[in-house]
């Protein structure tokens, strides 16, 4: 199934309207969250063909987000790719175990980005 939906969770305005401006560029109905709060809420009513997560949010952090998207029963199938400016390996693997499906690192390179979705399409 194409992605066609992208829900952008970042609690900076500068980032999400970046994100959202290249996104919609290429073709993807675009949805914004400001926190991992508000993420959890829109990925459960929007329902998403995949999610793009910042970590560092006040509250709900992305790590938490994920964790409860991937193992809500209404979401659990939603990719999520990580996109923060963590760029330990710990916090790579401390995302995936939390449920994500990728992690990459700011300044997210949009071709990079684009093959990844193209992956999961």
């Amino acid at each position: 199934m194409p992605v066609k939906k992208i829900l952008v969770v970042d609690d900076s305005p500068t980032e999400r309207f970046a994100m959202a401006e290249f996104l919609t560029k290429n073709g993807f109905a675009v949805v914004m969250a400001e926190n991992g709060e508000d993420g959890v809420a829109k990925a459960r009513a929007e329902l998403p063909d995949l999610i793009l997560m910042d970590v560092v949010m006040p509250g709900i952090n992305g790590y938490q987000a994920t964790r409860t998207i991937s193992r809500d029963e209404a979401t659990r199938n939603i990719p999520i790719i990580m996109t923060t400016s963590k760029d330990q390996e710990t916090d790579k693997i401390w995302g995936m175990r939390q449920g994500a499906f990728d992690y990459m690192t700011k300044p997210v390179n949009q071709d990079d980005l684009l093959k990844k979705i193209a992956a999961i399409g």
